[in-house]
């Protein structure tokens, strides 16, 4: 098949990105998708000079791009030196220290509800559906629908600036080359490989996995274990996130030897296995890929940025601000990026419900604290 224009759009549509990793032609059609907006594609044919026929976006992109083709080295010159000027551009008019300071301002991470990503599902279900009486309805919404609804919208708020913060770390590398304008998948390349970043916390469902297989207990009933142990009451009617809360902050208090002996022995065990995470990435970022929700799936390479609060993974919400932990942490893993091999990067993972086996690149800088 001639690797044409619609070649690239296909593999791209279909999310079979593995030939972008490594052809010169294709990372030109994704630095070119990036320039594809009207005031961006004027920008940079003024620029060059360059006297478009097109009329629509769809077509300017087709267009430029087989103009591109004539010459890729000169070409990709041409792009990368845009874009990073208008990178420039775009870092110099973010106020990064009122924006830091804006983010400390947040002091609780709740969403308020056991949604998932979705709050419209959430009050559906809980609400819209269950709810039959109007007087009820309208009582719910003091003491549940406005907390649930300001957990969501201040979380969200918090999640999105502070994304823009560590972009802008990113961003800012010399080996970094940033999509100008919004790609699906694709947040920036490094050494022209390109990279969806995604920023998270160590996962509590891997970390309850890797307890299983080392034969240690679900932490849960460990701690009510050692609760009964050492004569502490806790609400047993109550839901097993204020239990597990409960517990830990009653074993801080009487700060005894046998209280900080429990609490040592959690951290010890879950530390082992972030530690293990750490020599061995791979294993952790193939989880990842295998257990994403659906409908979020992808198969594009992701550069994972995983948050652990050492002394208590809930808090790990915080460093997302913490630009003096995280700036040295990214920097020197960018640093380092070029002595990477591509054999390195490679995670193969299956899907349930998708039959082949995809293939991408992807790694983790782990940021502790």
């Amino acid at each position: 098949m001639k690797k044409d224009f619609n070649y690239w759009k296909n593999l791209y549509d279909s999310n079979n990105l593995v030939e972008f990793n490594s052809d010169y032609t294709a990372q030109l059609w994704l630095k070119t998708k990036s320039i594809m907006r009207r005031e961006l594609i004027f920008e940079f044919t003024e620029k060059y000079s360059i006297v478009l026929k097109a009329k629509t976006i769809n077509e300017q992109f087709k267009e430029l791009f087989l103009f591109f083709q004539e010459d890729l080295s000169r070409s990709h010159d041409q792009l990368d030196l845009y874009i990073k000027e208008k990178n420039k551009q775009i870092l110099k008019s973010l106020d990064r220290k009122h924006l830091v300071s804006e983010l400390y301002k947040m002091r609780i991470f709740e969403w308020g509800g056991d949604y998932q990503n979705s709050l419209e599902k959430y009050l559906v279900s809980h609400y819209v559906k269950t709810v039959v009486s109007y007087e009820e309805l309208m009582s719910k919404f003091e003491k549940e629908i406005n907390r649930a609804v300001q957990g969501y919208v201040l979380n969200s708020w918090y999640n999105h600036w502070s994304s823009i913060l560590i972009e802008y770390i990113f961003k800012s590398h010399s080996s970094v080359l940033p999509t100008v304008g919004q790609i699906k998948n694709v947040d920036f390349f490094i050494k022209n490989i390109p990279f969806d970043l995604k920023v998270t916390y160590f996962p509590l469902e891997y970390l309850k996995y890797k307890r299983r297989e080392k034969g240690f207990p679900v932490e849960l009933t460990f701690l009510k274990s050692k609760a009964r142990e050492l004569s502490i009451d806790f609400d047993k009617t109550a839901n097993s996130s204020d239990i597990y809360y409960e517990i830990i902050e009653k074993l801080k208090d009487r700060n005894n030897q046998r209280s900080l002996d429990v609490l040592n022995q959690l951290k010890s065990e879950n530390m082992g296995i972030v530690k293990e995470a750490q020599q061995n990435p791979k294993l952790l970022a193939k989880w990842l890929y295998e257990n994403q929700g659906e409908m979020r799936f992808g198969a594009e390479n992701r550069l994972f940025l995983i948050l652990v609060d050492t002394d208590n993974f809930s808090n790990s919400w915080k460093l997302k601000r913490n630009l003096e932990l995280l700036k040295p942490t990214i920097n020197t893993f960018l640093d380092a990026f070029s002595s990477k091999k591509i054999s390195d990067l490679k995670v193969d993972f299956n899907y349930h419900g998708k039959a082949p086996t995809f293939t991408v690149l992807t790694d983790i800088i782990f940021v502790l604290r």
